[in-house]
């Protein structure tokens, strides 16, 4: 091996060779040497190397090779600061390039984004750490930063350095960040952090803060440039801020990207962003919802999580894209009315190598106790909510996706799991706080600082929780001593319903509490009513297979229990394909069974949950007090021997809507109910009607309320209830109304 000794130490020259130098800034690049200045180079790749000094005369200074190995060193001319030059390199087939030479720039980290990092307190530290396109002094390139406080060494390695982790060592700043900038990097550029851990084992990871990452067996990050995109949303965004949601029409259509539809003639290909902007967004609009709500977008390997388990938390999955293919996707939506939401994961994430875990050889995310570190339930682990950074990195990331893809909220994901240090655990196998509680003190504040800084940056948005128990103020205010949260999904109505709906009729009569507790504590929080996902899984079986008896009683009974849900008090949020009865489990996948809409009853569910959000957005009772018993009237919920119950939604501006529910298959002609004033009471929904599979049972449009006393009120009504059927009323106060605005016409299918 060839080497002679000319400015420097031989040991610290292994130590490059051997990728182990702690400062490679203080030896590579430019460096005062004995009056004069030396420049040193590694470049494997290339043959030979030359330092093409700036300015008029273009003096060109060739490098010696020093080390066979690729290490070059070229002595300059005198002078009291560093000259301005570049690197000729050529390779052994002679080719050339100009290139800066990175060791030639300072620090570009400063010391006010280390500290605020440091004290979990830079909410944009998306925009320094990660990859970013720069121009340094003219000089065009991409900067790298990461968080490795732990690792004895940290390289970015790509295509453009032969993935070789000895050519482009990083310098680490306090805090344990690493930087460089590298000159002529560009858009598209593949790289991963070659990280020598704490115990000298090496790793490569991709970058916690990528915008954009492959998926599956190769997991690269790529640069991209996240200031191009021009949004055409403006008025969407202008009108969200004065938006209050709580007291707005909320349906949100729950949707897995990989499997709302695929296309068949291409391998069963998932479509794309760009596709979905257009398919998926015109049967949202023409079905009446008022959000999507995705679930989760952030890259992740496996499939079979469905997304729950993301190892990319910046950067929405390239399955279906590029991230400006996923804005235009989003912003579609925005220009057509309708909110995008996504579930967010900050309560676990997954092992794989390239990802967070052990990401500096220690556990740097995670907690290094198992009793504290580990999901074992999902084979996770969980992050260090007590660490300054790991906070910053989770708020930050909730807010990038708020920020950066103009999304209309986040729906977090088992928060429970992260409430709660003994969730899903045994006796001794959890470790208590500090004051001896099971209660999980970092979460709650990680928690309470999220939604104080997500409201309080970006009026208009909502975040749901996904919360399982008891807590109690999980959507309060947090000066009130609550999580912050906007809502929070009703599991307790969503498994008493569902209980109740698997009932044979003949046995509901026994179990009325289990459709009438809800409203015990309907008004405690601000809720969404959900089927989601997890219903129609693992065994559960679809919405309708859940129903019980013969198939025209399948669908009666789902179509019943469809409205009876948009009729409760509360948001609402449906899974994808339980609109039109998808008879089979749901499957990440497959597609939905599309053509199941061409067979009449699936037609008709579908027409009848289309109608529904139609009507829950034209009429104000149904949404404007969903947080007060001001809103809801029990008229009857006792009539347990007849599955019956009956009540009242009112709007702030005292418009009464009436609703219904039978229960049974048995007609009741001549039901006496009570009515809550004197007027005419039009029927707007009955879900027996022929239009939606039904019988067509119902009450010739309408009827004047008598003045005979009845269940406590003044007025009431002799109707006829449908078989497992909901009707609903609208008080007209007198008059016959000639024309519903909310009834449309029949929805568009996906072709």
């Amino acid at each position: 091996m060839k080497l002679r000794h000319l400015t420097f130490d031989n040991a610290e020259l292994d130590s490059i060779l051997a990728a182990t130098h702690g400062d490679p800034f203080a030896f590579l690049g430019p460096h005062r040497v004995d009056g004069s200045w030396a420049v040193r180079v590694f470049a494997p790749s290339a043959r030979e190397v030359a330092v093409v000094l700036s300015g008029g005369t273009q003096q060109v200074i060739e490098a010696d090779k020093v080390h066979d190995a690729g290490f070059f060193e070229a002595l300059l001319p005198d002078g009291e600061y560093p000259p301005a030059y570049r690197l000729r390199l050529t390779d052994d087939s002679g080719n050339q390039h100009l290139a800066a030479d990175p060791y030639s720039f300072g620090p570009i980290l400063g010391p006010l984004d280390i500290h605020l990092f440091s004290e979990g307190n830079h909410h944009r530290i998306y925009e320094k750490l990660g990859a970013h396109l720069t121009d340094i002094g003219g000089v065009k390139g991409c900067a790298f930063a990461v968080w490795a406080p732990n690792a004895q060494r940290v390289s970015i390695v790509g295509d453009f350095n032969g993935w070789d982790g000895r050519v482009n060592p990083m310098r680490k700043l306090s805090g344990g960040v690493w930087e460089i900038f590298l000159p002529g990097v560009d858009e598209g550029t593949h790289y991963k952090f070659e990280v020598r851990g704490a115990h000298g084992h090496i790793q490569l990871k991709s970058d916690p803060f990528a915008f954009y990452n492959q998926h599956g067996i190769k997991t690269s990050s790529l640069v991209w440039d996240l200031h191009r995109y021009a949004w055409s949303d403006d008025e969407w965004m202008r009108t969200r801020q004065t938006k209050n949601w709580q007291h707005q029409p909320v349906s949100i259509y729950e949707c897995h990207l990989g499997s709302w539809r695929t296309k068949p003639e291409e391998g069963d290909r998932p479509l794309s962003y760009r596709e979905l902007a257009s398919v998926l967004l015109d049967y949202v609009v023409d079905m009446g919802f008022t959000h999507i709500e995705l679930m989760p977008v952030a890259e992740h390997p496996f499939d079979g999580s469905w997304g729950y388990q993301i190892t990319n938390y910046f950067a929405p999955t390239s399955r279906f894209g590029n991230p400006d293919e996923f804005r235009y996707f989003v912003d579609c939506c925005h220009q057509r009315g309708i909110g995008v939401l996504l579930d967010w994961v900050p309560g676990h994430f997954p092992k794989d190598a390239h990802g967070l875990a052990e990401f500096d050889g220690t556990d740097l995310y995670e907690h290094s106790d198992p009793r504290q570190g580990e999901h074992v339930d999902w084979g996770t682990l969980i992050f260090n909510y007590g660490r300054n950074e790991v906070r910053n990195f989770l708020v930050a990331n909730g807010l990038f996706w708020l920020d950066c893809y103009h999304i209309d909220g986040l729906r977090v994901d088992a928060v429970a799991s992260m409430l709660y240090l003994d969730y899903s655990r045994k006796v001794g196998e959890w470790v208590p706080n500090a004051f001896g509680g099971r209660e999980n003190l970092e979460a709650i504040q990680f928690l309470q600082e999220f939604n104080t800084l997500a409201y309080g940056q970006f009026p208009g948005i909502m975040t749901i929780a996904e919360e399982s128990t008891s807590w109690p103020a999980v959507s309060r205010p947090t000066y009130v001593g609550g999580l912050g949260f906007g809502f929070k999904w009703n599991m307790g109505w969503m498994n008493d319903s569902l209980r109740y709906m698997a009932l044979d009729p003949i046995h509901r009569r026994f179990h009325q509490s289990d459709i009438t507790f809800s409203l015990v504590y309907a008004f405690s929080e601000h809720f969404v009513l959900v089927l989601s996902h997890d219903e129609v899984v693992h065994g559960k079986k679809s919405l309708l297979e859940k129903m019980p008896g013969d198939d025209w009683q399948k669908f009666a009974n789902l179509r019943m229990f469809l409205a009876w849900m948009w009729a409760h008090p509360g948001k609402k949020l449906l899974f994808q394909g339980g609109e039109f009865g998808q008879r089979k489990e749901w499957a990440y996948n497959r597609s939905l069974d599309w053509h199941l809409l061409s067979e009449p009853l699936h037609d008709g569910l579908s027409r009848m949950v289309q109608h529904l959000n139609h009507l829950y957005r034209h009429e104000p009772a149904f949404y404007e007090i969903d947080d007060s018993y001001e809103g809801f009237e029990w008229i009857d919920f006792g009539d347990a021997d007849n599955s019956v119950i009956s009540f009242v939604r009112r709007s702030c501006s005292g418009g009464v809507l009436l609703f219904i529910v039978n229960a049974t298959p048995v007609v009741r002609h001549g039901y006496r109910m009570g009515a809550p004033e004197a007027g005419y009471y039009e029927e707007i929904l009955n879900t027996d009607a022929q239009t939606y599979g039904g019988s067509n049972v119902g009450n010739c449009g309408g009827q004047e309320a008598e003045a005979q006393p009845w269940q406590g009120k003044d007025y009431s009504l002799i109707v006829s209830l449908p078989p497992l059927a909901v009707v609903g009323f609208r008080l007209a106060r007198g008059e016959k109304a000639t024309e519903n605005p909310a009834i449309v016409t029949g929805p568009l299918r996906p072709s």
